[in-house]
């Protein structure tokens, strides 16, 4: 798997190590395992305990593969004797009716860990698709596509994975990751300024970001030192005056849109000229990818 080289994204970026990585996806891989199974799989005891079989798994539809550590890790984790052979790779974009992997092993162990390991390989590979369908709209500008904490719970580091391997890039992993100043804590800090100020005084070494919801606050913000801000629900119109106010300012800032944009208007909103733009729809808004395990009993 490639995700130490190829996939990357920043919210990982305490997960230098394969050995971090591995321990991350084996504990996500344990809770759903038990989870599910509890004290037994009380159905497949209706199958020889001996019985091997033979299974493949089918995608049904479009999709980008992202999981595939996860899907391994559920048949390990119930029965290391299983194998499995991929014959796709981890950001393989797939067709309908296409095989991802064969396996063979006790029919058992298959059933057990079956419905986990499609859970992970289908709720993944959703997020990827979904990442990869924004970058792709998006192609031919210099904006990127950022995810947000938008997040299935307790799947947060898998989903922001699973965005880097569609292509996309990652926000703040998390409240302790990063400073984003909204409407509340600039009413209660007083103003712009300062709650700049105090964001600065931090020295925290983490990045700050502030949001803004029209030109006025975007010219303090610039005003005040702002490196990084937020564009909130901001028309194409004001999207094109924003970018020519931060070029024009003293110090320009990272402009990021965000809020009320679509596979429709992404495209658009990109030749505005802003920096990024964050979709919560690519962890939240996703339909699992159809895929199906077929086991077929050895004769």
């Amino acid at each position: 798997m490639k995700q130490n080289n190829e996939y990357h994204p920043i919210g990982l970026k305490n997960l230098n190590a394969q050995t971090d990585f591995n321990l991350m996806v084996q504990s996500q891989v344990k809770s759903a395992l038990a989870e599910d199974i509890g004290s037994g799989d009380l159905t497949a005891l209706l199958v020889p305990d001996r019985q091997t079989a033979k299974a493949k798994v089918i995608v049904r539809e479009h999709a980008v593969i992202c999981g595939i550590d996860w899907f391994n890790e559920c048949f390990k984790q119930v029965d290391a004797n299983v194998k499995i052979d991929w014959l796709v790779t981890e950001g393989e974009r797939v067709q309908p009716n296409q095989t991802l992997c064969n396996m063979t092993g006790l029919a058992r162990s298959l059933l057990t860990s079956e419905r986990c390991a499609l859970n992970f390989l289908q709720t993944l590979s959703a997020t990827a698709t979904k990442s990869a369908k924004y970058v792709d709209a998006i192609a031919g500008t210099s904006a990127k596509i950022l995810d947000t904490r938008k997040t299935i719970p307790n799947l947060r580091l898998a989903q922001k994975y699973a965005v880097t391997v569609g292509g996309g890039h990652n926000q703040r992993l998390a409240l302790y990751d990063g400073i984003l100043i909204k409407e509340n804590h600039i009413a209660a800090a007083g103003s712009i300024s300062k709650v700049m100020q105090q964001a600065f005084a931090l020295n925290c070494d983490k990045s700050i970001q502030i949001e803004v919801e029209n030109l006025q606050q975007l010219q303090e913000a610039l005003e005040a030192g702002a490196t990084s801000i937020l564009l909130d629900n901001f028309s194409l119109d004001l999207l094109h005056e924003a970018v020519r106010l931060n070029n024009s300012a003293v110090k320009k800032a990272i402009l990021e849109a965000s809020g009320g944009i679509t596979l429709n208007n992404v495209h658009e909103v990109a030749k505005t000229g802003v920096d990024r733009i964050s979709i919560g729809a690519i962890t939240k808004d996703i339909n699992a990818i159809d895929l199906s395990m077929q086991i077929i009993p050895n004769t």
